[in-house]
């Protein structure tokens, strides 16, 4: 059954996204204040509810966060990449998903929603760096182009069945257009979803930012469980070290309440935590920290010396643990970090 989305539910949509972000997926703020104008209420399909042939798109910011928010987007920052798509694949998109379920792209698609379908579906459900991480590439889905603007009104459309192609291809426009720039896939269709997508981020995220927001006062244990995650330690930030052999990762040391040292392995998004050198959780679980006191939830840069946090981990969204050749690209192992894939 399709949701309707009121604006006021906006607030706790984005702190489910932020949640979902593991670390990464950049902050909502930008999304917020871009949606404030949008045509309330927005109503959210699910993937059954929406005919199986209808042509799909969809759309994301890629390349630096904090860009975009020195450079606010214009009003319509999709329509010359959608414009490109539809003009390669010779199909009009009648619906929209986001590319990822976190952080800012969580909301990105909802800036289409007045003139396309919001399907429930996206290629990551959580936040994962790299374009070659989307389900829809893993599966191999053929017929899909990908759109990235290059800067100054330029874009760039890439149509091949190596992942890894628009992985690089893509990063090498977003430089060119400095450093930040939309990102559009098309070539699909809501049938296609079904099988190859992650459903229901935006049911969870809403139950996420809902749970989050009426836990606010709560002890922190208690907030983990009405997440439904479990809770792996709170404690003080100690240390934050780059990997001796990996300059893209990061090593944070927290000394926990317990006495016991956590250590927490990320790049973008927080990849692994460690109990006194014992493994606690690994992506693909979503791994949550929360500064203790504000209950902010943290990006990885915010994980600064003596700052009070606390860690929690949520289930992996079940498209990449169904089968080994999905979950092999989302371990620590897939980010160049052996080791620390769960048995």
């Amino acid at each position: 059954m399709a949701r309707t989305l009121e604006h006021g539910d906006l607030p706790s949509l984005a702190r489910g996204f932020s949640l979902l972000g593991s670390g990464g997926g950049g902050t909502t703020t930008m999304l917020e204040l871009m949606l404030a104008d949008a045509d309330w209420p927005l109503t959210v399909h699910p993937v059954a509810g929406l005919d199986p042939a209808t042509p799909c798109i969809a759309a994301a910011f890629a390349g630096s966060t904090y860009l975009l928010t020195e450079r606010i987007p214009g009003s319509d920052p999709f329509d010359e990449l959608i414009t490109a798509a539809e003009r390669w694949t010779g199909v009009r998109a009648g619906a929209v998903c986001p590319l990822e379920g976190a952080g800012l792209n969580g909301l990105t698609p909802l800036t289409l929603a007045g003139r396309l379908a919001l399907v429930d579906a996206d290629f990551m459900g959580r936040a994962l760096p790299r374009l070659d991480q989307l389900s829809l590439f893993i599966d191999r889905v053929p017929g899909t182009v990908t759109v990235c603007g290059s800067g100054a009104g330029g874009v760039v459309l890439i149509e091949t069945d190596r992942a890894a192609d628009v992985e690089s291809l893509v990063r090498g426009a977003i430089v060119q257009a400095g450093g930040a720039a939309g990102v559009v896939v098309a070539g699909f269709t809501v049938g296609d979803l079904i099988e190859h997508a992650v459903h229901d981020g935006y049911e969870r995220a809403l139950e996420l930012g809902t749970a989050f927001d009426a836990a606010a006062a709560a002890p922190l244990s208690e907030l983990a469980g009405r997440l439904g995650g479990r809770m792996l330690g709170t404690g003080r930030v100690a240390a934050v070290e780059a990997a001796p052999s990996d300059a893209y990762s990061s090593a944070v040391e927290v000394t926990a309440d317990d006495g016991a040292l956590l250590r927490l392995v990320a790049r973008s998004e927080v990849l692994a935590v460690l109990r006194d050198g014992s493994l606690e959780a690994a992506s693909p679980e979503i791994i949550v920290t929360i500064d203790s006191i504000s209950r902010d939830i943290l990006q990885v840069d915010g994980l600064s010396i003596a700052r009070h946090v606390a860690l929690i981990a949520l289930p992996a969204p079940a498209w990449w643990t169904e089968r080994p050749e999905r979950l092999r690209q989302v371990t620590p192992s897939a980010f160049g970090i052996d080791g620390l894939d769960a048995a």
